[in-house]
């Protein structure tokens, strides 16, 4: 075999996502579908977790997907999904936690100053970016260990990099993920087994529907300032599409990335290598 060639078949690969009926989540199912893998889709929102199940195309080669409710801070209710897929599936070889997500109630305006930014909308984007991603590596983690293999992706922001302006708890939160990766990594390599992997990516700039407001004028239909001073800083000078993820999502689940572990891997157009000048 070709060196690096495996990250083109994944089939037998079973693997649980979260958050995988978002925007991210399914370009991602999509992709892991259609290279082999067997995907169980982990979402708070069941109806659309199915419907992208029902919409998936097969084709010869693709793997299967099935749709799972769940609570991504509820032990219980991940610890119920997990169950489900090894009974469907027999193992979970990776997890992807891709559930998060900000609230415009914890994001700062004219009219909405950092003082007055409400504990609760705060709390709310803490929980589900960071501790939505420790709950489901606990239950999912457990299995991996008694296996003694696995691989466990998250989605960090490259506000975890560098935070941006108006977002505190959702810069705070996923600079939380981007730690928590190292400390992951290391934990389950040296108390469970090397053979357990631990990685995030951190995407840059994609349009989804937590966004959306802050960088589209719902008015014109065009950039907001925002929105343009995003692109002026990022060399690519586009926002990041969903496909984007696709590559560095199998090379980091793939055995081509087997020596790989605690790193955070920027898709974000060169948006971290560019000083503004």
């Amino acid at each position: 075999m070709i060196p690096g060639s495996e990250i083109d078949d994944f089939r037998g690969m079973s693997l649980l996502i979260t958050g995988g009926a978002g925007v991210l989540g399914k370009a991602m199912v999509k992709g892991l579908i259609a290279h082999g893998a067997n995907v169980a889709i982990l979402d708070y929102n069941l109806a659309a977790a199915t419907e992208l199940v029902n919409r998936l195309e097969p084709h010869t080669g693709s793997g299967e997907a099935i749709a799972l409710q769940g609570n991504v801070l509820q032990k219980e209710s991940v610890a119920a999904a997990v169950e489900a897929t090894i009974a469907r599936f027999g193992k979970i070889d990776a997890l992807i936690n891709a559930a998060g997500g900000n609230k415009a109630e914890a994001t700062t305006s004219m009219e909405k100053t950092f003082f007055d930014l409400p504990a609760d909308a705060l709390r709310a984007v803490f929980e589900l970016n960071l501790i939505g991603a420790i709950i489901p590596s606990q239950v999912v983690g457990r299995h991996m260990a008694e296996r003694n293999q696995g691989i466990i992706l998250n989605i960090s922001s490259m506000n975890a990099f560098r935070p941006l302006t108006r977002i505190p708890a959702y810069s705070a939160a996923k600079a939380g993920v981007s730690n928590f990766t190292q400390w992951l990594a290391v934990h389950m390599a040296q108390e469970y087994s090397p053979q357990i992997r631990v990685n995030a990516l951190a995407p840059g700039f994609f349009l989804t529907q937590q966004n959306h407001y802050l960088l589209i004028d719902q008015a014109t239909g065009g950039l907001t300032e925002r929105g343009k001073k995003i692109l002026e800083h990022t060399p690519m000078n586009r926002f990041g599409d969903p496909q984007d993820l696709i590559g560095p999502m199998l090379w980091l689940l793939s055995p081509a990335a087997a020596f790989i572990t605690g790193i955070i891997i920027p898709v974000d157009g060169g948006f971290s290598a560019y000083s503004g000048v």
